[in-house]
C-alpha cells in the first residue's frame, strides 16, 4: 500500500471544503453537506487511490467515479478541478449559471470526467452497477492471458436518500446476485437525510442489508483519511469475490459548527456563516476560491503520476492490439452500422406471414446481435414472453460474464437504470425488455436516457388491450402517449413484421438517444398491398403513405400498430380518395423534412380519423380540429384480446362510421 501524505491530503479536503462553500454562497443555491462531509473521501479519491487520467477522461482503463447523491455535485467538481480536468476556476465560480459546465447536478457530457447523469436518487447506483457489469463483460472479452487491458474498479458514492429508494436495492440486489466484484459502493453514513435526522424515517441496519445483498461490508470514520484509504484498499485487493459496501461515518456540513451534524447543513443553509467557517479550516477569510499552492503542486505531481500509469497503459495496449487485431477492430468500432446496413441482413418475412410483432422482433433481433456483437439483451425475467433471447449468446453470469443476455430478474426499474450504466461506458450497447404496462417503473430511468443521449433500447411487449385476459391492470391504454412526451425518446409502434424490421434497424442504429419499441402479443398480418422495403424505410421514417388514394385526396386515415390492418381494410370500404398513413414512430416523423411531412399529410385534406388502441391525446396534432380519433379512453377489461378490441371498437366498423360522419 502506497504511503499515504496524509497532512496534505488534510489540507486539500479543506480546500475543496472552501470552493463548495463558494461556490454555493456565490450562486445562492446549491448543498453544502455532502461536499463539506465526504471532503477527506474525495481527498483520499483523487488524491491518492484512483486510477484515472485527467487529460484522458474517456480512458478505457480508468476508474469510474459516480456521484449517485448528485445533489452534491460541487464535491465532485471541486476534486475535478483540483486534480487538473478542464474545468478551470472560472467554471467552478460559475457553479448552476446558465452555459457553464458546473450545472446544478452533474450532467453526462457537459463536464470532463462526469461519468453519468446523477441527482434523481439511487440512480447513480443503478449506473455505477451498470459500469461494473460492463466493466466485467469488457474484461471477459477483451482481456487475455498475457495482456489484461481492463482492470478498473467502479467505486460511487451514495448517501441515505439514494440507498432509500428501491431503484438502489433493486441495482445492489443484482449486482449481489451477479458477483460484481469490481464495485465499491461507499456510504455517505451522516444520519440525515434533507427533512430530518435519518432515524425520523429509517430504521434498518443498512450494513447487514447489504451482507443480505451479497456484498462484503467495512465500516471506518469517513472523516479520517488515514482509516478511510487503510479501509478503501481492503476493499479494492478483496478476493471474497463479492462487490463491496463501505459505510463510511461522516459528519455532514463539517466545518461549519452551526450546522454540522444536522439537516440543516444538506442544502445551502451554512452558506451565512462561512466567513467564521473559512477562519477554522485554516482558509484565508478574505479570499474566496481560494487553492494553495502546496495543494496545486501536489495534485501537478498527482498528475504526472497518473498520466505516467496512462502511459503504461497505452504500450501495453499497443501490444495487445498487435497480438489481437480482430478483437482490436471489434472494441474500437463504436460506430456500428448504419439502419440501411442492418436492414440488408435481416430477410424479408414469407407474404403469407401472421406473426405478433414481439415474434417478429425475435427474428429480427437475431441477425442484428450477429451484425453487432457489442449488443447486449436483458429482461425483467420475461424472456418467454417478450422473446428478445439473443439465440447462443448465453447467459452473463460470474460463470460466463462474457454472455449477452442478463437476467435482471423482477427488478424493471433497477434493469433500466443499470443499462444506463452500460450505455455510459460506451462499450457494449445495452437492450432490455418487459411488458409495456411496466415501463411507469422503469420511467425515471427511461427519461434520464433521453436527458442524456444514451443509446438504449427497450423492447417491450403486450403494448395494449390486446394482451387480453390479464386484463386493464396489464392493458397500457395510457403509456404509449405517456412515453411519447419523453423529449428525445423514439416511440416505435409497427404496424406489421416488416416495419417491425425497419423499427428494430432505427433503434440499433441510433447514436443520440434511446429508442423504445412497442410490440404486440397478438399476431398482425403483413401489409402485402406494399414492397417490405416501403414498409422498413417507412418506419426509418416515422411516417409514410402505407395506401395512396386513386383518385381526388378525400380523407387520410392515419394507424400505427395492430389497428392498422383496421385502417387499410376501412379504406377499401371508404374509396379511392381515401389515403391511409402509418405513423409507427412520431418522433421519427417529426424530424423528417417540413416538405416531405407535408407530402404525406398534406394541408389541404382536413378529412382526417386516426385509430390507435390508447387514448387519443398523441393524434391531435396530426388529426386537427375538423378531424376524429378512434381510441380508448378508459382502462381495458379482463376478455380474451379480439373480444376486447371489439367491446372497445378497435374495429374496421369504428373507422368507418368516424369517416362518413365527417361527410
Amino acid at each position: 500500500m502506497k504511503p499515504l501524505p496524509v497532512d496534505t491530503l488534510v489540507k486539500a479536503a479543506n480546500i475543496a471544503r472552501g470552493l463548495a462553500m463558494d461556490a454555493v454562497h456565490a450562486s445562492q443555491s446549491g448543498h453544502l453537506g455532502l461536499p463539506l462531509g465526504c471532503a477527506e473521501i474525495g481527498a483520499v479519491l483523487y488524491g491518492h487511490a484512483l486510477h484515472h487520467c485527467p487529460d484522458d477522461p474517456r480512458w478505457l482503463n480508468r476508474d469510474r467515479f459516480v456521484l449517485s447523491a448528485g445533489h452534491g455535485s460541487m464535491f465532485l467538481y471541486a476534486w475535478l478541478h483540483l486534480t487538473g480536468y478542464d474545468l478551470p476556476l472560472d467554471e467552478v465560480k460559475r457553479f448552476r449559471q446558465l452555459g457553464s459546465k458546473t450545472p446544478g447536478h452533474p450532467e453526462f457530457h457537459d463536464t470532463p470526467g462526469v461519468e453519468c447523469t446523477t441527482g434523481p436518487l439511487g440512480q447513480g447506483v443503478g449506473n455505477a452497477v451498470g459500469l461494473a457489469l460492463s466493466g466485467r463483460m469488457a474484461a471477459a472479452r477483451y482481456n487475455t492471458s498475457a495482456h489484461r487491458i481492463f482492470t478498473q474498479k467502479v467505486v460511487a458514492l451514495a448517501g441515505d436518500g439514494c440507498l432509500q429508494e428501491g431503484v438502489a436495492s433493486e441495482a445492489a440486489a443484482f449486482a449481489g446476485h451477479q458477483h460484481l466484484d469490481n464495485l465499491i459502493l461507499i456510504y455517505d453514513n451522516n444520519a440525515v437525510t434533507l427533512d430530518a435526522m435519518a432515524n425520523a424515517s429509517q430504521s434498518e441496519d443498512t450494513g447487514k442489508r447489504f451482507e443480505a445483498y451479497g456484498f462484503e461490508v467495512h465500516r471506518v470514520d469517513g472523516n479520517d483519511a488515514a482509516a478511510f484509504y487503510a479501509t478503501f484498499e481492503k476493499a479494492r485487493d478483496s478476493k471474497s469475490g463479492k462487490p463491496q459496501f463501505i459505510m463510511a461515518r461522516t459528519i455532514i456540513g463539517m466545518g461549519i459548527p452551526e450546522v454540522a451534524g444536522t439537516q440543516k447543513a444538506h442544502g445551502e443553509g451554512g452558506a451565512k456563516f462561512i466567513d467564521a467557517a473559512r477562519k477554522g479550516l485554516g482558509l484565508p477569510e478574505n479570499e474566496h476560491f481560494f487553492v494553495s499552492d502546496e495543494v496545486k503542486v501536489f495534485f501537478a505531481t498527482r498528475k504526472t503520476e497518473l498520466k505516467a500509469e496512462h502511459a503504461r497503459w497505452q504500450s501495453l495496449y499497443a501490444e495487445w492490439k498487435g497480438a489481437n487485431p480482430t478483437l482490436a477492430a471489434e472494441l474500437e468500432g463504436n460506430k456500428g452500422l448504419s439502419a440501411d446496413e442492418l436492414l440488408a441482413k435481416i430477410p424479408e418475412f414469407p407474404a403469407d406471414t401472421k406473426i405478433a410483432t414481439r415474434k417478429a422482433g425475435s427474428d429480427v433481433l437475431q441477425p442484428i446481435a450477429a451484425a453487432l456483437p457489442k449488443v447486449i439483451g436483458g429482461s425483467a425475467d420475461l424472456y418467454g414472453s417478450t422473446l428478445n433471447y439473443i439465440n447462443g449468446a448465453g447467459d452473463g453470469t460470474e460463470a460466463n460474464p462474457a454472455g449477452r443476455n442478463i437476467r435482471y430478474g423482477i427488478r424493471e426499474h433497477g434493469m433500466c437504470a443499470i443499462m444506463n450504466g452500460v450505455a455510459y461506458d460506451g462499450i457494449f450497447r445495452p437492450s432490455g425488455a418487459t411488458f409495456l404496462v411496466f415501463a411507469d417503473y422503469c420511467r425515471p430511468s427511461i427519461r434520464l436516457a433521453a436527458l442524456s443521449h444514451l443509446p438504449v433500447t427497450y423492447i417491450f411487449t403486450h403494448d395494449s388491450v390486446g394482451v387480453g385476459e390479464d386484463g386493464p391492470t396489464h392493458q397500457p391504454v395510457e403509456t404509449v402517449t405517456g412515453l411519447r412526451v419523453i423529449p428525445n425518446l423514439d416511440v416505435i409502434r409497427p404496424g406489421d413484421p416488416e416495419e417491425c424490421a425497419g423499427a428494430f434497424a432505427a433503434a440499433f442504429s441510433r447514436a443520440d438517444g434511446p429508442t423504445l419499441l412497442a410490440l404486440t402479443r397478438q399476431a398482425i398480418p403483413l401489409m402485402t398491398q406494399l414492397p417490405a422495403a416501403t414498409r422498413r424505410q417507412g418506419a426509418l421514417q416515422g411516417g409514410y403513405i402505407a395506401r395512396k388514394e386513386t383518385s381526388v385526396l378525400n380523407l387520410i386515415l392515419l394507424s400505427c400498430g395492430s389497428e392498422l390492418q383496421h385502417a387499410m381494410a376501412a379504406a377499401e370500404t371508404l374509396g379511392p380518395g381515401t389515403r391511409v398513413v402509418s405513423m409507427p414512430c412520431m418522433e421519427r416523423f417529426d424530424r423528417q423534412p417540413q416538405a416531405y411531412r407535408d407530402e404525406v399529410l398534406p394541408k389541404s385534406c382536413r378529412k382526417r380519423v386516426a385509430i390507435e388502441a390508447g387514448v387519443q391525446m398523441s393524434w391531435h396534432k396530426y388529426v386537427g380540429i375538423d378531424g376524429k380519433m378512434v381510441t380508448i379512453d378508459r382502462f381495458g377489461m379482463s376478455a380474451p384480446g379480439g373480444t376486447v378490441m371489439t367491446q372497445l371498437r378497435m374495429t374496421v366498423e369504428a373507422v368507418v362510421e368516424a369517416a362518413r360522419s365527417l361527410d
